[in-house]
């Protein structure tokens, strides 16, 4: 296994108060210690607000998705935004859980001619060559593994790539375009989570458009389906979504942000992680997958 971030390791031991810290903290300490201006705030507009009907003591349920930014996935990302405002989530329900892979909604009929639930109109239909993009060579912020000659952290997202293109990677809490067989991409009706362990081999096959950022428990909780790839077999096995509206229509939301991966305190984070040795830790791994190295993100401080 590579040794992970050696480059940025060499960076943060040049200043003498990263360096202390990065022998004594782990990762946690780290990031409680980052300072303000090492985080960056998550805009409203970015964020899906999906409420799913109450548990079973009337408790609320909200899970909430952040958006992939540009250059990554647009054409899914617009589709769902237009899917939203035309209100079109509400009432579907969680369809499938297969256990170690993934959570996915959408419409229970959407695969029954006559009651499938009608498209807004204006949809996009995105080309599979979007799966990646060669606006964002990745830069040389991370380790290899066997998907990608790199993977790194392209504006606080986890990504693969080369010195050429880039894309998003499928690690657990990301949120994906469920599709039928290829030349279909799917246009952000249907969507998932990664519940499991990362499963790689969907990146570049897949759309990933976004990554649960509050809430994951209780889609990674659910019942697992009792069908087939873990579909669910009768409605009432089925988890119904109230509601879906992005965040700047959704009274009292909290402020997000994340550790800007631009930042000292992430490069000193990542290699924590990496190369952490203290009271509980006896060898240092070396190295870090990329899909075990997340990118902290929090309720912001008042």
């Amino acid at each position: 296994m590579r040794k992970f971030l050696s480059g940025l390791a060499l960076s943060i031991l040049a200043i003498p108060s990263l360096a202390a810290e990065n022998r004594l903290a782990t990762p946690n300490d780290i990031v409680e210690a980052a300072p303000a201006t090492d985080w960056k705030a998550i805009a409203p507009a970015d964020l899906m607000v999906m409420d799913l009907a109450p548990d079973v003591k009337g408790k609320p349920r909200r899970v909430v998705i952040q958006l992939i930014p540009a250059p990554f996935s647009q054409g899914w990302t617009q589709n769902i935004r237009k899917l939203v405002a035309a209100r079109w989530f509400d009432g579907i329900a969680v369809v499938r859980v297969q256990d170690n892979y993934v959570v996915q909604w959408g419409d229970p009929d959407g695969e029954t001619p006559g009651k499938a639930k009608p498209l807004p109109g204006g949809l996009t239909k995105v080309p599979e060559s979007e799966y990646i993009t060669a606006k964002a060579a990745l830069k040389a912020n991370g380790g290899s593994d066997a998907y990608a000659g790199r993977t790194g952290f392209e504006a606080g997202w986890p990504v693969a790539g080369d010195e050429k293109a880039a894309w998003p990677t499928h690690c657990y809490g990301m949120v994906g375009v469920g599709r039928n067989l290829s030349p279909d991409t799917g246009t952000g009706a249907e969507l998932y989570t990664v519940i499991g362990q990362a499963p790689r081999q969907l990146d570049r096959n897949i759309a990933v458009v976004g990554r649960i950022i509050s809430g994951m428990e209780l889609l990674s909780s659910l019942p697992r389906g009792t069908g087939p790839l873990g579909f669910y077999e009768t409605p009432q096995e089925r988890t119904p979504i109230v509601s879906v509206r992005m965040g700047n229509e959704v009274p009292g939301l909290p402020a997000y942000e994340y550790l800007s991966t631009e930042s000292t305190s992430f490069a000193a984070y990542l290699d924590k992680r990496a190369n952490r040795k203290d009271d509980f830790y006896i060898q240092p791994a070396g190295g870090v997958d990329i899909c075990n190295a997340s990118v902290p993100i929090r309720v912001a401080k008042k």
